[in-house]
């Protein structure tokens, strides 16, 4: 049976690139996460006040990859020490979230966070963990945008050296 994971690392694009390439995650859907909007538009959680972050959710199975093992991937991809920041990328939209599902999540999460977060960063890890209520998907144009648009600048520029940090390290679970 497969479970459910909802992560904000930033950029969804390049947290849902990173994810498309590991082994036991079935599906991975961008959209937006832990606000009040209702149905939220991507402009809405830009320029409006939604609360949103942007996320991906997706489902993986732990008889292949294990919950722990997402968020140390998670934690690698993306600086968790930089509150409401994506590199460039600024605003509350952009936060650093562990939205869990249940208390065995929850549990891992706070586990991981405290344990292994710190062994490959310096600074204080910011990252949100907090009870999962309800996912939006975004609109299709944000849906696979990395495999749809490899040779866009923000693609090569921003997401390919993830992707390379992220095949580097976690080899064994590479697709």
């Amino acid at each position: 049976m497969n479970t459910l994971a909802t992560l904000a690392g930033g950029c969804f694009w390049c947290t849902e690139a990173v994810f498309q390439e590991v082994k036991g995650v079935d599906s991975i859907v961008s959209g937006y996460c832990g606000g009040t909007t209702e149905n939220p538009s991507y402009n809405q959680v830009h320029y409006d006040d939604t609360g949103h972050a942007e996320s991906i959710q997706m489902t993986f199975d732990p008889n292949v990859i294990s919950y722990e093992d997402i968020l140390k991937i998670f934690y690698y991809i993306h600086d968790p020490t930089t509150l409401n920041q994506d590199g460039a990328n600024y605003g509350t939209e952009y936060r650093s979230a562990i939205f869990y599902h249940d208390e065995e999540q929850k549990k891992i999460a706070e586990d991981v966070t405290q344990n292994f977060a710190p062994t490959i960063w310096d600074n204080p890890i910011v990252t949100e963990i907090t009870p999962y209520t309800k996912f939006w998907p975004a609109e299709p144009e944000h849906q696979n945008f990395f495999l749809t648009h490899p040779e866009q600048a923000y693609c090569r520029v921003i997401i390919n050296p993830k992707l390379e940090k992220f095949r580097k390290k976690f080899v064994s679970l590479l697709k």
